[in-house]
């Protein structure tokens, strides 16, 4: 299933959970999210899937990864399709 990576900006809580709104920007296309965490994991720079925890407004499957780079976390966003 190809993943598509969005730009997002974060709105407000709904029912206890973050919600994304997307930018209507995207990024690189992967043929399967699994290619872009494979990378990376290789590059030694884990991450964590925290998809459970967030919406994405307009979207109806998404993944949602945190990672921390430089002492800051960064989200990154894939709609799937």
């Amino acid at each position: 299933m190809p993943a598509t990576e969005l730009f997002v900006t974060a709105s407000t809580k709904v029912a206890g959970l973050e919600l994304l709104t997307p930018t209507g920007e995207q990024g690189l296309v992967y043929p399967h999210v699994q290619d872009w965490v494979t990378a990376q994991l290789k590059n030694k720079m884990p991450v964590k899937d925290i998809s459970a925890s967030v919406l994405v407004k307009g979207i109806k499957q998404w993944s949602v990864f945190e990672q921390k780079k430089a002492g800051k976390t960064i989200r990154t966003v894939f709609k799937i399709t």
